[in-house]
């Protein structure tokens, strides 16, 4: 032992300072270092470790008792006992805190680190039984008696101890098998032990289990009964050790590539997370569950995220999938699912709100006044969708606006002009790379409420459905207050409550929307603005924000109410305010130009200044000058941007009674000049059968239609073949029957605003069409002369004047 131990340089018993560290340990304590009796023992306590007899342990010391005793005990020779400490957190212990069962061995090794750690390597020989502590060194020494393994050498050969030795044999042979990576040795080892009290020892100091039950084992002296504990905590072993192999070999069969590397992946991960290069991906996890946490999501959607999650922990974050799987939590969480106290709607605000922002449109306001009374009387109501139908530059948008300041929600406005594909309203799947949710539950995002306004603009212009999928169809579950408490966006996958969002829609014109999604919405039309409605809208909104855009303020330019009147009389001609508003933006850029190059105070635009800034008058009254000859009139078109004039003209060349059409006429216009043809003959007989005649509407690179020039083209032909020019203050809509009859039209409302821009005095309409003229401004109805018509005739008699009774071709 002391040859094989002296083998290596190790710990020197005759190192300098050795020695006198431990007398000056000992004369410390109060005693000089003395022999020990023959019936002590020196004793090292362990914390966590049990020795037994038949086994080679390593132990570490570190309290200064304990490294005096050990040097004690390698210095003479002398064998250690060594006990189990009852609590390892004590750092100091006693009698009381140890248990008095041990086992006693020499130290076979002492080495110190370079530390300045002990490290013991010891040989368990025999039990002993602490019978009293004495005191008297600087550490523990204490009477044992040896317990006499004679009587265990003796039973060896018993029935009982050899059928438990070879059950313990087999049971240990079996365990090493199942274990993986175990060297063959081990097993050998055991093949060769004999001795069945240095089998149980052997087994006990390997078995994976409680201190307390390895001290147990120590302290059982009966070697019968000894063996039947170890057999027993040795079964329970090997049944998880059989049920471990068992799961392993069911896992290894079922290994796939792809497992294989998402092993392989964890791997990686774990090993990243040891040299601290994944604390980001750690941390931005937590952060997501976090979020989720806190996002407020209903149980379905909350049990779907934390699925997910799940999935995110188990992946590399160098994969695609990782990114596409982080982005959409990402979305999940900052999407607004909690539904947040209500804006309380205060209608006098309201209506503040409206009339401030907008001039006018009283009965629009007051439309939407009611709409808002029904939100504040039931809110949790299914209020219909408003559509705001009108030409550009009407304040469509603006309208939306206002209502989500009156109502205290968030206003968010989705494009829809052109939109052709069916996902940008419900989302891509997410199966595909560079997926993202639909508009709606972008707009949702942005909005950071469920509470919120979205303006769903241009509804009018979706592109059609294709392989993309309709778009429109998709809008019906979003409109549909019966549906849309469960929109689904195909990049969510969960359902998404938008039944508390209120929809507002804009259009330019109703014809190309879809029926069943006009069906969804309650259509309110915006005609435009009279003359005066325009300088007054100027004067409040425009000349303000353009004076901000460019850097202006009300001391240094000024426009009088004059220079906007002729602006909007000679500059523009338009339902809106959009070109008002450029024009009003190109008079004060010139004005910014005067004030930063000639170094003036103010500049204040006068109507005489207008023709210098924006040059040549655009728009004239040509009214008088085109209808001051026979064979012409003036109709009244509908557009999508508004009401406008039409001038149609009639000619006739010798022929052979042929109806010729010019100017892009549509197939209904072409047939209101033959129904008008065809009426007219029922006065001119034959005569007209030695003619041709030419209908021609001028501006014919643009093309015109439309059920409302039957009686413009009728006056057009009956001035033509009776020589008598039609007045040119006079201007007509209204659709004729082969009998004569004046059939009623749409859009007097904006016929009649484009006859008001253009100087006309007189407008002639169906009949059937005076319940409209409410919806005409109130401006316009006292500036112009209603003609109500039941017959042709009536247009002929107020137009033309009377006519013999059968006309003759000239």
């Amino acid at each position: 032992m002391k040859d094989w131990t002296a083998q290596e340089p190790l710990w020197a018993l005759d190192a300098p300072g050795v020695a006198e560290a431990v007398q000056a340990a000992a004369t410390a304590a109060g005693s000089t270092l003395k022999p020990l009796p023959e019936d002590t023992m020196i004793l090292i306590p362990m914390r966590n470790a049990v020795l037994f007899p038949g086994n080679l342990s390593p132990v570490t010391v570190g309290r200064a008792t304990s490294v005096m005793a050990a040097q004690e005990a390698v210095k003479n020779d002398l064998p250690v006992g060594f006990l189990l400490q009852r609590d390892a957190t004590q750092d100091v212990v006693g009698p009381n805190d140890l248990y008095w069962v041990g086992t006693s061995g020499p130290i076979v090794r002492y080495i110190t680190g370079k530390d300045g750690g002990h490290h013991l390597v010891v040989q368990g020989e025999s039990r002993f039984q602490v019978r009293e502590f004495i005191e008297g060194w600087p550490f523990l020494v204490a009477r044992v008696a040896k317990i006499d393994q004679s009587i265990e050498q003796a039973n060896t050969g018993g029935a009982e101890v050899q059928a438990r030795f070879l059950q313990l044999k087999e049971q240990a042979l079996e365990a090493v098998a199942l274990l993986p990576h175990v060297p063959d040795e081990i097993a050998d080892v055991v093949r060769a032990l004999e001795a069945p009290a240095a089998l149980a020892d052997m087994v006990a100091n390997l078995l994976d289990i409680k201190l307390e039950d390895k001290q147990d084992l120590l302290e059982t002296f009966d070697l019968v009964r000894r063996l039947d504990k170890v057999i027993e905590l040795l079964s329970a072993r090997v049944g998880v050790l059989k049920l471990t192999k068992e799961i392993r070999d069911k896992t290894q069969a079922s290994f796939d590539e792809r497992q294989r590397e998402h092993v392989l992946r964890e791997q990686l991960r774990q090993i990243q997370k040891e040299l601290g290069e994944d604390d980001d991906n750690a941390a931005e996890v937590e952060e997501l569950e976090k979020a989720i946490a806190t996002a407020g999501m209903p149980e379905d959607v909350l049990k779907h995220a934390e699925k997910e999650v799940k999935r995110l922990k188990r992946m590399s974050d160098s994969g695609t999938e990782y990114s596409m799987v982080r982005t959409y939590l990402e979305w999940l969480t900052e999407l607004p699912w909690t539904a947040a106290p209500q804006h309380a709607i205060d209608m006098a605000e309201a209506r503040r709100i409206l009339d401030e922002d907008h001039f006018g449109l009283d009965k629009i306001k007051r439309r939407i006044l009611e709409y808002l009374a029904v939100r504040k009387l039931n809110p949790q109501g299914k209020s219909p969708i408003l559509c705001f139908v009108g030409p550009p530059g009407v304040g469509k948008t603006s309208l939306g606006q206002s209502i989500a300041k009156a109502t205290g929600r968030a206003f968010q406005r989705v494009a829809l002009g052109g939109v052709h594909d069916e996902a940008e309203i419900r989302g891509h799947r997410r199966t595909y790379v560079g997926a993202l949710p639909g508009n709606i539950i972008q707009a949702m995002k942005r909005a950071e409420s469920t509470h919120a306004l979205l303006m769903l603009d241009e509804i009018d212009k979706l592109g059609g459905g294709g392989f993309h999928g309709d778009p429109s169809s998709g809008l019906l579950e979003v409109l549909d207050p019966e549906q849309n408490n469960k929109f689904r966006d195909n990049y969510l996958g969960v359902d998404y409550d938008l039944s508390r969002v209120m929809f507002v829609c804009t259009a330019n014109q109703l014809d190309t929307i879809p029926g069943p999604l006009r069906d969804r919405m309650e259509i309110i039309q915006l005609a435009g603005y009279t003359q005066e409605e325009k300088v007054q809208i100027a004067r409040r909104y425009l000349v303000q924000r353009q004076l901000e855009a460019n850097g202006l303020t009300a001391e240094q330019a000024g426009i009088t109410d004059a220079a906007l009147t002729r602006i909007v009389a000679e500059y523009t001609r338009e339902a809106g305010v959009r070109n008002l508003e450029r024009e009003v933006g190109a008079v004060f850029r010139r004005v910014a130009m005067r004030i930063a190059e000639e170094q003036v105070a103010s500049v204040t635009i006068d109507a005489d200044d207008i023709a210098e800034i924006l040059g040549a008058t655009r728009f004239e009254s040509e009214v008088a000058l085109r209808t001051s000859m026979p064979g012409v009139a003036t109709g009244l078109a509908w557009t999508p941007v508004g009401g406008d004039i039409l001038f149609i003209e009639a000619s006739k060349v010798p022929g052979s009674g042929k109806l010729i059409l010019t100017g892009q006429l549509g197939d209904v216009m072409k047939e209101s000049a033959q129904a008008a043809l065809t009426l007219a003959k029922t006065w001119t007989g034959d005569a007209l059968d030695k003619w041709d005649i030419h209908v021609h509407i001028p501006a014919g690179a643009t093309p015109k239609d439309g059920p409302s020039a039957g009686v413009a083209m009728y006056l057009a032909l009956v001035s033509l073949l009776s020589g008598k020019p039609i007045r040119s203050d006079v201007a007509m809509t209204g659709e004729i029957s082969l009998r004569g009859l004046v059939l009623p039209i749409g859009g007097l409302k904006e016929k009649t605003l484009a006859a008001l821009r253009a100087g006309i005095t007189t407008v002639m309409l169906p009949r059937r069409n005076a319940r409209d003229l409410d919806d005409v401004p109130a401006e316009a109805r006292a500036k112009l002369n209603f003609v109500l018509l039941d017959r042709v005739e009536d247009a002929v008699s107020h137009a033309i004047g009377e006519l013999p009774a059968h006309l003759e071709a000239a």
